[in-house]
């Protein structure tokens, strides 16, 4: 089964080469293809992925052509796949490539999205915010225990779908939160969902566009439209 690993990259000319390399290595014995979105970088990222691509066939760079933001990066990149499942990855080196490989066993199993799950036994977060670390935790754990969804883990963006998945969900997130939002609303129309334990460290160069209390506010709302669609708005 072919997947598509899409990474969305904002000046990230210092991991981007590493990225690519290491999925080609660790995902070298399943048929893939890796999309890097170009999320209006004023460094090199894209230079350096066009150079990789004559070394790498199964490798494409496309531009992110609506406004800057991790959303339309992610959009842009699932606009262009050429299979039936796909997964992020974050170019900061921060997602446990080997997760992939499970997921993907769990996708054959007969489930729709797979998350990656910082939170169950096996997984943990290395590094970091506290503070993000803990938030995290609390949205993953008591969504859970509020709407019954099958994770520990919703806001992780590392999650492995199924392309009617994508297809299937109206997507209107303007930051990170829709890592949130995609799996939140297939859960209500009815797909399966299940996790499997994953390993997350904090990057290591580079510089993080995610600021927690700027993303806050859409989190909260999405957290709050589940409840409300499970009392039955």
């Amino acid at each position: 089964m072919k997947i598509s690993i899409v990474v969305p990259a904002h000046n990230e000319e210092e991991n981007i080469a590493d990225v690519i390399k290491k999925i080609e290595n660790i995902l070298a014995s399943l048929e893939h293809e890796i999309i890097v979105v170009n999320d209006h970088s004023i460094d090199k990222t894209p230079e350096i992925v066009l150079g990789l691509a004559k070394d790498y066939p199964n490798l494409r760079l496309v531009h992110n052509t609506s406004a800057g933001g991790f959303a339309n990066a992610i959009r842009t990149g699932f606009a262009n796949i050429n299979s039936e499942v796909v997964v992020p990855v974050m170019a900061d080196l921060c997602d446990d490539l080997t997760t992939i490989g499970k997921m993907l066993e769990k996708i054959k199993e007969g489930y729709d999205v797979v998350c990656g799950c910082r939170y169950s036994k096996g997984g943990r977060r290395e590094g970091g915010s506290r503070l993000k670390g803990s938030l995290s935790e609390f949205g993953g754990l008591s969504l859970r225990f509020l709407l019954g969804i099958p994770t520990h883990d919703i806001p992780n963006a590392f999650k492995m779908y199924r392309k009617k998945v994508i297809d299937s969900v109206e997507s209107k997130a303007e930051g990170f939160e829709i890592s949130m939002e995609i799996p939140l609303k297939a859960y209500f129309l009815g797909f399966k969902i299940t996790e499997v334990p994953t390993v997350w460290k904090e990057r290591t160069k580079g510089k993080s566009s995610f600021k927690i209390f700027k993303l806050l506010p859409a989190y909260s709302k999405l957290y709050l439209w589940g409840i409300w669609k499970r009392m039955g708005g």
